[in-house]
């Protein structure tokens, strides 16, 4: 997909990668809906970017099919969605019942939301995008956050399903698998902690990475390159890729 003069949605587009992919497609071309919970940063960026901001609460399918609507009222169907926002929750399986279906709501289910909401159109006019924000996390794991690791490997398993049930007909569907970004959500660990062991990256490089590959139409967008090497050692040796995880999480727990 070129990005010139199509309407794009992105969620979480206040602040981090979702600014500075707000900020790339519009240099690209493309007429940007900022949408986020703040408001008034999201309008900021919007008038940065010649956008439209839209409060959204991602986790509630109410609120999200209003962005749609909205959206589509101001500049027509929507083109690409960009279902970015996403929250993270450290802990293990001692964490509060609430905070697993809160972090399940934003970085699962407001995936779910967004292709119930702009799919069918999408689909009556044989094309779309869906680009949807995960994780390393979601081919790897997390060894700070039981919650934050499994919901990002949800958000991989249903973009694999989008993918597979729509390719053929007109979908295109690109899964965002970042390592460390330098991010609101990094912000309290160095060097970006576990997740930054092969270096942080600023939130514009994974907006380059991101045009490029949504102009091929590439399912998985790793702007770190070596994820696609750790994704071949575990599926080729689980038992090794675990022992050697395991030797990881014990080398950042006696530092």
């Amino acid at each position: 997909m070129k990005l010139a003069g199509k309407h794009t949605i992105v969620t979480g587009g206040a602040n981090g990668i979702g600014r500075a992919l707000c900020q790339k497609f519009a240099a690209e071309g493309a007429r940007v809906v900022v949408a986020d919970l703040d408001i008034e940063r999201a309008s900021e960026v919007a008038s940065e970017i010649d956008g439209l901001a839209v409060a959204v609460d991602v986790g509630d399918e109410a609120s999200l099919r209003a962005l749609v609507e909205r959206a589509e009222q101001a500049n027509g169907p929507i083109d690409l969605f960009c279902s970015n926002a996403g929250i993270g929750v450290l802990g293990g399986i001692e964490v509060a019942n609430e905070d697993w279906q809160k972090i399940w709501d934003v970085n699962v289910m407001a995936h779910v939301y967004a292709a119930r909401a702009v799919l069918p159109s999408m689909l009556e006019r044989g094309k779309g995008y869906l680009l949807n924000t995960a994780s390393a996390a979601g081919l790897l794991t997390q060894i700070e956050s039981a919650c934050y690791s499994t919901t990002k490997h949800a958000a991989v398993g249903f973009a694999e399903w989008l993918a597979v049930t729509y390719g053929d007909r007109g979908i295109a569907v690109s899964v965002l698998c970042p390592q460390a970004v330098r991010t609101a959500m990094t912000a309290d660990f160095e060097d970006g902690g576990v997740a930054g062991v092969d270096g942080m990256i600023e939130p514009e490089e994974v907006a380059d990475c991101t045009v490029e590959a949504i102009g091929e139409e590439r399912f998985l967008i790793l702007p770190h390159p070596t994820v696609e090497k750790y994704l071949q050692h575990k599926v080729s040796g689980y038992d090794r890729w675990l022992a050697g995880m395991r030797r990881l999480r014990a080398r950042f727990q006696s530092s």
